[in-house]
């Protein structure tokens, strides 16, 4: 494997192109032979390859987004899943397009059955670039090097996918530094589990300098350094992490975008929302909207709105819980509103008010908040920006997700914010409504949502 590693972004873009080739070469025969001459004056030639261009183009955007080029990193699932949705899309704002230049509604038959050859295209190209990938790039064989108990839970994640991963051996900073190197001197990928930055630093120095891969779980100082600038003023690199959240002209942009978004999103989904408040009300005659007290935006209070998806008074003794796998206060409606994520509809009330943003940090309850800080200072960090309806810890993590963890994602997103950042996002959200894992709760047991509280390196 070792020999083609260097060819991996070519093997990868060819995939990649063969499938887009492949996909745009049936749009442009769709398009010649039912459309091009039946819409008004015929085109120049070169028009005809302009709507193609768009095409292609539409296609190959939607599907990096939702990560459909990313073989050997999706399951084969995954891979035909991503790009069903970016096709869906794409021929959706191919048929509006088409049907502007035609300056009326076309007969859409065509565009349909050409959705149904690109899906039998998909499936075979998924599994026939899954084959080629795993036939030349087999999965590592590496070995874990932890610094504490949390190491466990990453070697469980990462076993899951042992078509990618191969953890063979693990070994214990504590053991020191020869000791480490002697177990990892065979393997050619090593992992780095919250080892602390002097030994870290050590470690990475070694494995860089024998071309060996490092993966590693990184410190909320790590991710501030990657959202810093670079400047090159002087014969020394210069690296600057401003630390103050959005620029003015950020935070203009991103409410413009809440604004608008909102605005439309409740129009458009009234309604659904009037269906759900008329289940929720039939189902056991309780309260529609569930209200609650969350932070956002430099630890402000404010009430979010939900979809009441719990049976009334589900913390009547006062203790605050997370939903777990099997949670008995989930009523049936809310069952089906929370693995849909439709419970989250009415915060779309909260961004319109200005509350919160579509894109933030997830709203923490004060009290839990509280109690995070005191192993977690930290976790303070993710106010430098409003609370959001999704975002990176709503996308990428479960409600079974670990809090330390969570930070670290909403820090990324701080970070690295940009509005095609944000827009991205919102269409991420779309993807993973409709995987039941996302909205997955914490394990039977583990009822409060301090049970999990694990952060070894938050100080390191």
């Amino acid at each position: 494997m070792e020999r083609f590693v260097k060819y991996k972004r070519a093997v990868m873009f060819v995939l990649g192109l063969t499938a887009l080739a492949a996909h745009t070469g049936i749009f442009w025969y769709v398009w010649e032979v039912f459309y091009s001459d039946r819409i008004g004056p015929t085109f120049y030639r070169r028009g005809h390859w302009l709507v193609v261009a768009i095409y292609a183009v539409l296609l190959y955007t939607f599907t990096r987004i939702y990560g459909g080029y990313k073989v050997g990193s999706l399951r084969v699932s995954e891979l035909i899943y991503s790009q069903v949705l970016a096709l869906f899309f794409t021929n959706v704002l191919t048929y509006c397009q088409v049907s502007l230049i035609g300056r009326y509604f076309v007969w859409p038959i065509p565009l349909l059955l050409m959705t149904l050859a690109q899906l039998s295209l998909i499936i075979l190209w998924a599994y026939g670039a899954n084959l080629v990938y795993y036939r030349v790039f087999p999965p590592r064989k590496m070995i874990m090097v932890y610094g504490s108990k949390s190491a466990t839970r990453l070697v469980y994640k990462m076993s899951k996918r042992y078509d990618k991963y191969l953890i063979c051996a693990a070994v214990d900073v504590a053991q020191g530094y020869d000791e480490v190197i002697r177990q990892i001197s065979p393997y050619s990928a090593v992992v780095l589990c919250d080892v602390k930055s002097e030994m870290r630093n050590k470690l990475l120095k070694y494995c860089f300098d024998r071309d060996i891969r490092v993966y590693l779980t990184p410190k909320l100082s790590d991710i501030i350094i990657m959202g810093a600038d670079k400047i090159d003023l002087f014969d020394t690199p210069l690296l600057l992490c401003r630390n103050m959240g959005l620029s003015f002209d950020q935070r203009l942009a991103k409410r413009a975008l809440d604004l608008l978004f909102s605005s439309v999103a409740l129009l458009v989904a009234s309604p659904l929302l009037l269906l759900i408040a008329a289940a929720i009300k039939l189902c056991d005659r309780g309260p529609v909207l569930f209200k609650q007290r969350r932070l956002t935006l430099n630890g402000k209070e404010f009430n979010v709105y939900k979809f009441r998806s719990m049976v009334v008074d589900a913390e009547s003794d006062g203790v605050a819980r997370l939903s777990c796998q099997h949670d008995d206060r989930i009523t049936p409606v809310g069952r089906v509103i929370r693995r849909l994520r439709l419970d989250e509809l009415p915060q779309l009330i909260n961004v319109f008010k200005g509350d919160m943003s579509i894109v933030g940090p997830r709203p923490e309850r004060p009290e839990l908040a509280q109690e995070y800080e005191r192993s977690m200072p930290e976790f303070s960090y993710r106010l430098k920006v409003k609370a959001g309806l999704t975002g990176y810890a709503q996308i990428l993590g479960k409600y079974n997700t670990v809090p330390y963890d969570k930070l670290k994602m909403d820090l990324f997103y701080i970070e690295n914010y940009s509005f095609l950042l944000d827009l991205k996002l919102i269409l991420m959200t779309i993807k993973v409504m409709f995987i039941p894992e996302s909205t997955e709760g914490v394990t039977d047991g583990k009822a409060t949502p301090l049970d999990d509280l694990d952060s070894p390196d938050v100080q390191n």
